[in-house]
């Protein structure tokens, strides 16, 4: 049954090794279990029921890539998208978390249409390279300025915006020594380095008697979803601040997974000279349902996890790999309180880390060309000091546009960055006239 599903002859490998390779991908990415509560819970969804649709929604996405695409790829909500989620849409806008629910379940179906026409392929083709390398950049500072505040590394200062922070503060250490964990178990190229690193910080803040251990049985039934499951905020689906955060959640998450799933794929040796590989549309049509399910179970968008690299050097090759981790996920929806009880500044070292990750294409970018550079460099550095993902895309992309029509360099900018710059624009004009009137 299973070679008829998987093909696994044909892709070279087995049962046993898809099987290993699942359970590592799991270890490198169950950190997830525990940071997407604690950035949720910021904006006062239930953190009982946020562990549970995080592992469902990761259970839901990840068995869509294997028995759709049948790649082993894994599924969870995304870093970048469920910090937008939190601190930009509720916390900066000052909007319900409904609302930002409603954003994501917008964008799931969305996804679903320019996935099944594949406008997606046309939209990230007319988007500038300079942008495309600069957005993960500009979420990847966005979500380190979130961990080095949550870790008290980072604190405000009214006259110099910010400052460090006490490094008497427990916190600041049980973060560092996390941050220090997973820097040398990532050198030494170990599994699950990330997980180990919040291991390792909770038993700390356990010992310094910063966090109470559960009581009773650390194996439990699943705490109920009731709390966030469905609720959406029909009420706001037509204002101009829904259409920037649909819009935001599909550019980042159209990146996002198709950076992914090209990247990740390359490494089986399956992939066209363009990135493409067969089972794409059918691995993107994937992704998008995963952030549908997911809106409705109540998360931030699900997105493909580039931890899944690490299931793929280990030799996963088929969607049987992602079967396989999501038997993980199962099990985990069992220790509810062993994940609820990790604290915010051991999970800090893990948005770090990811931040890290995240700033790779900077090597990408050609800063000595000013055209292309400038607009890069706005798309960055408005992310983490605007603290917002989409000022960061919507001022990078306005600023391609003016800079290269200003200079005489107008072929560069296609149809589709002169129809957002101009909505972009209205948009402005639209909160200028509001703020003055108020």
């Amino acid at each position: 049954m299973l070679e008829k599903i998987f093909k696994l002859k044909q892709n070279g490998t087995n049962v046993r090794t898809e099987i290993l390779a699942g359970v590592i991908t799991f270890l490198t990415m169950s950190y997830i279990l525990a940071v997407n509560p604690q950035i949720l819970g910021e904006t006062g969804m239930d953190k009982g029921a946020l562990f549970t649709t995080t592992a469902v929604a990761a259970i839901a996405g990840t068995l869509f890539m294997a028995l759709i695409a049948n790649v082993p790829i894994a599924q969870a909500p995304g870093m970048g998208l469920n910090n937008f989620f939190a601190f930009s849409v509720v916390i900066a806008m000052g909007h319900t978390w409904q609302f930002a629910l409603t954003g994501v379940l917008i964008s799931g179906f969305c996804f679903m249409l320019l996935t099944i026409f594949n406008i997606r392929k046309i939209i990230v083709d007319n988007i500038p390279v300079a942008l495309k390398n600069a957005i993960p950049i500009g979420i990847g500072l966005f979500i380190t300025i979130i961990g080095l505040k949550s870790a008290g590394i980072v604190t405000g200062n009214p006259f110099t915006l910010v400052q460090l922070g006490n490094m008497a503060d427990p916190n600041v250490w049980i973060a560092v020594l996390g941050l220090i964990v997973i820097a040398v178990l990532l050198v030494m190229k170990v599994h699950g380095a990330i997980l180990i690193g919040i291991i390792v910080s909770t038993i700390f803040a356990a010992f310094l008697g910063l966090i109470q251990l559960p009581q009773g049985s650390w194996i439990t039934l699943p705490p109920s979803i009731e709390p966030i499951f469905f609720k959406f905020e029909w009420s706001s689906i037509l204002s101009f601040d829904m259409l920037i955060v649909v819009f935001t959640f599909l550019m980042v998450n159209i990146f996002d997974a198709m950076g992914t799933l090209i990247g990740v794929i390359s490494k089986i040796g399956k992939s066209e000279k363009d990135g493409s590989f067969p089972q794409l549309q059918k691995a993107l049509f994937a992704d998008a349902l995963g952030t549908f399910v997911g809106a409705l179970l109540g998360t931030s968008p699900n997105t493909s996890y580039v931890e899944s690299a690490s299931g793929v050097a280990a030799g996963g090759r088929t969607g049987l790999t992602s079967v396989s981790t999501t038997l993980m996920f199962v099990l985990a929806l069992f220790l509810a309180p062993i994940f609820l009880m990790v604290p915010a500044a051991a999970t800090a070292p893990a948005l770090i880390i990811i931040g890290l990750f995240m700033m790779s294409s900077v090597a990408e970018i050609n800063f000595n060309e000013i055209s292309e550079g400038f607009p890069a460099f706005i798309t960055i550095i408005f992310m983490p000091f605007t603290y917002s993902i989409a000022n960061g895309i919507i001022f990078g992309m306005l600023s391609f546009t003016i800079v290269k029509l200003l200079s005489g360099k107008v072929k560069d900018v296609s149809i589709t960055m002169y129809i957002l710059t101009l909505f972009f624009l209205i948009k402005i004009i639209l909160d200028a006239s509001n703020a003055f009137v108020h």
